[in-house]
């Protein structure tokens, strides 16, 4: 198993991963996914391990959560808290829902996570933070928006709850008094945002094999998002949307303009994921996909 990843570097046929990256002006995207984020968890920890960081990052739902320890500088810290701490404190389930409004403990994810049991470093994350995007979905337009914050730590914290709030299992969450949800709803992968950045070459860690597509349909939103007309019309073309993002990831990729680093095989892990077996698996791929693209791909100064 660990040849095959490495033999996926190997025969990765991109132009830029054969010369070299060069991180200076590289940017990274870092899809979301739910719990299949721990795939980027695994990715971060190797970039990490390997001293490789990017002036320019952004991210979406799972991985904003996932970038905010990559920005603090926090090895092992995000897998601990997606793993050993799911494990330890079950954190996900309808129970929360029902006191929370929220699938996830909210309380403990966003308070007692950073503030104590698994202290969140801000003053290293600020350094950084100007580099950092976190994407969101504006409730009243059903647009993207890409949020920084490099000196509130609660405006920190509600950006990346806001990003992370999967919708109909979390509530809206206000940000300058904007209502707002998964980043995922308006730019599920923001390459193109990064590129409208000046970024010309990204490395975008995604958490879907190749090939795989959204088969949903465009459906009716309910009635619950009934005081945001616009945020159901982006969420009833959610699916069209990511497909097409997903068309272009893979056009960008053929013409050497983006590196990606994704499972090489279908997951099994869902976005509500619970099986701590299966999310070990998964991390594990992660970091030793990111281990070979840190190996093979980067320009060493």
């Amino acid at each position: 198993m660990l040849r095959a990843k490495y033999n996926y570097f190997q025969n990765f046929k991109s132009r830029e991963c054969v010369m070299k990256l060069n991180l200076k002006t590289t940017g990274l995207v870092l899809e979301g996914g739910g719990m299949r984020g721990v795939f980027t968890s695994g990715v971060l920890d190797a970039f990490m391990k390997h001293d490789v960081h990017f002036p320019y990052t952004v991210a979406v739902s799972a991985g904003a959560c996932n970038g905010m320890s990559y920005m603090s500088r926090q090895p092992r810290r995000a897998r601990i808290s997606n793993i050993d701490y799911l494990a330890r404190y079950q954190y996900i389930g309808i129970r929360h829902l029902v006191t929370q409004g929220c699938i996830f403990d909210r309380k403990l994810l966003y308070d007692k996570f950073p503030n104590q049991l698994l202290p969140f470093d801000f003053d290293t994350y600020f350094k950084y933070a100007d580099g950092f995007e976190m994407v969101t979905t504006n409730c009243l337009t059903g647009k993207a928006m890409y949020l920084s914050e490099n000196q509130d730590r609660q405006r920190a914290l509600d950006v990346v709850r806001a990003s992370s709030s999967l919708p109909f299992v979390s509530k809206i969450v206000e940000v300058d008094g904007i209502p707002m949800l998964d980043g995922g709803i308006a730019d599920s992968i923001p390459v193109q945002h990064a590129i409208d950045m000046g970024w010309q070459h990204n490395v975008v860690v995604l958490t879907r094999n190749k090939g795989w597509r959204d088969m949903g349909k465009d459906r009716k939103i309910p009635y619950l998002y009934k005081n945001y007309p616009r945020l159901r019309v982006a969420l009833s073309h959610r699916h069209r949307a990511y497909n097409e993002q997903i068309q272009l990831v893979d056009d960008l990729e053929a013409a050497g303009k983006i590196t990606c680093i994704r499972p090489i095989r279908p997951l099994e892990v869902g976005r509500i994921e619970k099986d701590t077996d299966k999310l070990e698996r998964l991390y594990e791929e992660g970091f030793m996909l990111g281990e070979a693209f840190c190996k093979k791909c980067v320009e060493k100064e």
